[in-house]
């Protein structure tokens, strides 16, 4: 099995679209923390919402950016013990499964944690900016719904699993 390519414009609309946003969020953090830095200690005062704003991006990049690298096969992976079952297809094939249900079960996990998150955070709100605190679990929810899809997709199709880890090793 290949990897789709690496190239932004070979790459499929939705995976784009994360890499912007991902790219944006680092920006717009990176802007909003080094102004509050010059302001802070080159004239005595600083933005308030910079570092709320940067929390909140940085929660939102991280969890854009596992879910963009999940169907890539970017996530890191112990590949070691599955691939000595590289030359017995059954064996490799129930270990696939088993590690697809897994993943759907962290997934499972993640998700119904973050949604005890979101649904106590619509009651707050964060102390400087005022935007509802569900914001901060909100894209660990959406992580956890598309990785479980893509995992799921994954096991219903038998997609075999990427061993090509090996070369990473240093």
């Amino acid at each position: 099995m290949s990897l789709p390519p690496t190239s932004n414009t070979s790459s499929p609309l939705p995976l784009r679209l994360a890499q912007w946003a991902v790219a944006a969020c680092l920006a717009v953090m990176s802007l909003a923390v080094f102004l509050n830095v010059v302001l802070r200690y080159g004239f005595g005062s600083g933005i308030a919402a910079s570092e709320e704003l940067s929390r909140l991006l940085f929660v939102w990049m991280v969890f854009i950016g596992a879910a963009a690298a999940y169907p890539r096969g970017e996530h890191m992976a112990f590949t070691s013990l599955v691939a000595m079952l590289s030359g017995r297809p059954l064996a490799l094939r129930l270990a696939t499964a088993l590690i697809r249900l897994l993943v759907l079960l962290a997934a499972a996990l993640l998700g119904w944690g973050a949604w005890q998150q979101v649904a106590v955070g619509w009651g707050s709100h964060s102390a400087v900016m005022g935007y509802p605190l569900a914001l901060l679990p909100l894209p660990a929810l959406l992580c956890s719904a598309v990785i479980g899809v893509c995992a799921l997709v994954e096991l219903l199709r038998g997609t075999p699993l990427h061993l090509g880890h090996a070369a990473d090793i240093e």
